[in-house]
């Protein structure tokens, strides 16, 4: 047994703390109108256009990736994936009655919320687990060949926040890109390849 490996408990408390900080993340940007990349970045976009509850959206948006996640990572990741997700889910739509946030500053909101989003990949990732979505691909080709998760998840980020165009103004276009920005910058500067060996 690898004596590095985390324990049950280490991995629930990962899973809680790590979905917890995404979802304020997340509800800073949405205070301040932004978006960011992944599927974290769609749900906020289609939460904008649909006035529908972002956590939920981002599970639904979620459910294909599980058999992406299931084939290719394995049944373990792919069950702390569901189990994040669904804490996720239940934290973004408890979070509006626990933070209410009447005004935050868009340049404090995009750096610290996509930061802080970040952290919450990197405690999740490094417990075999995601938030779905392209962070799937991203751990799947960092550990299968090699390439950086956060270069993959910043290339992503890219497509996803350009589709942001139509819906918010440029302004805050240019805030949403330095939030994914900060937030792959967590990624690349803390989970590089055989840095790790948790799991």
């Amino acid at each position: 047994m690898n004596p590095h490996r985390h324990t049950a408990l280490e991995d629930v408390h990962a899973l809680l703390i790590g979905s917890s900080f995404i979802a304020v993340g997340l509800t800073l940007l949405k205070a301040a109108g932004l978006v960011t990349g992944g599927v974290a970045g769609v749900a906020l976009i289609v939460s904008y256009l649909s006035g529908w509850p972002v956590g939920v959206v981002f599970f639904v948006l979620n459910l294909p990736f599980y058999v992406l996640a299931q084939r290719t990572l394995g049944w373990v990741f792919t069950f702390k994936t569901l189990a994040t997700n669904l804490l996720l889910a239940g934290f973004a739509y408890a979070m509006p009655h626990w933070l209410k946030v009447t005004g935050v500053d868009p340049v404090f909101a995009a750096i610290f919320g996509g930061t802080i989003v970040g952290m919450g990949i990197l405690a999740l990732a490094r417990h075999r687990s995601s938030v779905g979505g392209i962070g799937v691909l991203a751990l799947y080709l960092q550990e299968r060949r090699g390439i950086s998760a956060g270069k993959v998840q910043m290339a992503a980020d890219c497509v996803v926040v350009a589709t942001a165009f139509f819906t918010i103004s440029f302004d805050k276009l240019l805030l949403s890109i330095a939030s994914a920005v900060a937030l792959s910058a967590v990624i690349i500067a803390n989970h590089k390849p055989g840095r790790y060996a948790g799991y």
